[in-house]
């Protein structure tokens, strides 16, 4: 299979958005990450999702939609969830609802669970294909499953070139992580993946405090992003590092670490939105460079966890955590 790279132009999403109506996959981009999509309604488009990513067959798909409305009538909507899509939507939310009775995502997409994810992503390239497309887009990151997640085109063809149908070059992501995961099913509300809106801003848009779930969730995860091992490099990766070893590469954030040769700063004045935005190129640049001069590890230095910085945080975490 030959991958076309489209140009982010109204020629570009129409062609786009006739090979997801042809049941073909496309990669496009959102305000968080680059989404590998297809046809949520087409249970053979989806499951080439998860052939093409290699992605376990128990984790879920988040279905991607151009209104609140079109989202709201897939799943049973809460009054907090339509208050919160009135703050959050179109942004890096995704909601966990219990599906309608006539719900028409694929139920591969929502790996047999009888809730759906659901979110009406931000950007204008994103809306313009979903108002294309006319149904709903599931849309999990456009690379290998458990690897770095893509940010900009490339990052895509890196990883699914020849094995997916095209790419919308939509330029670099602004937020840089993927969403944050909200499930709404039960009494209280659970985070069930930090993610590009802050546990904080949702705690004040909820009124109260949230759930935190176990971490690592690899028999029945409820949510994408669940699993103990998940955005990895190739190379393993070292937490909390207060010093560099000559054989390692450095992540850093805020002032690097003396010694240090090969080197991605997240942000040198500590800034956590600049980090989240540089997290998934700057662990693809370490990985690959680091590959190159014959380093054996990437050390990170300390994020700090409140804001952006649990996002952050979570994806190290699984990055570093063993491999199956």
């Amino acid at each position: 299979m030959h991958t076309r790279l489209l140009h982010n132009d109204p020629q570009g999403i129409a062609t786009a958005a006739a090979i997801l109506r042809a049941g073909g996959l496309v990669a496009f981009g959102t305000e968080t990450v680059y989404g590998l999509g297809a046809d949520a309604g087409n249970d053979t488009a989806v499951a080439a999702i998860y052939a093409a990513k290699g992605r376990p067959g128990i984790n879920p798909l988040i279905s991607h939609f151009a209104s609140a409305d079109a989202a709201f009538a897939q799943v049973a909507a809460t009054p907090l969830a339509r208050r919160l899509a009135e703050r959050f939507w179109p942004g890096p939310l995704t909601m966990v609802l219990p599906r309608a009775a006539h719900c028409g995502i694929s139920p591969i997409a929502t790996a047999g669970l009888p809730t759906a994810a659901v979110r009406v992503p931000a950007g204008d390239a994103t809306q313009a294909l979903l108002a294309a497309c006319g149904f709903p887009v599931v849309a999990p990151s456009a690379n290998p499953s458990g690897r770095v997640s893509p940010s900009d085109a490339q990052h895509v063809l890196a990883g699914l070139d020849g094995r997916i149908d095209a790419v919308l070059d939509c330029g670099p992501c602004r937020v840089g992580v993927e969403s944050t995961i909200i499930g709404l099913g039960g009494d209280t509300p659970v985070l069930l993946r930090p993610g590009g809106i802050t546990l904080e801003a949702l705690e004040d848009a909820c009124g109260m405090t949230l759930a935190l779930p176990a971490r690592g969730n690899d028999v029945r995860p409820s949510a994408p992003g669940q699993l103990s091992s998940h955005y990895a490099p190739g190379l393993p990766v070292r937490l909390e590092a207060t010093a560099v070893e000559p054989d390692e590469a450095l992540l850093a954030f805020g002032p690097p670490l003396p010694g240090s040769g090969l080197s991605w700063n997240l942000s040198a004045t500590g800034d956590l939105h600049e980090a989240a935005a540089r997290l998934f190129a700057g662990l693809r640049f370490l990985d690959m460079e680091g590959h190159r001069r014959g380093l054996v590890r990437i050390a990170v230095q300390h994020v700090p966890e409140h804001g952006l910085g649990r996002a952050i945080r979570d994806r190290l975490i699984r990055a570093a955590s063993p491999r199956a």
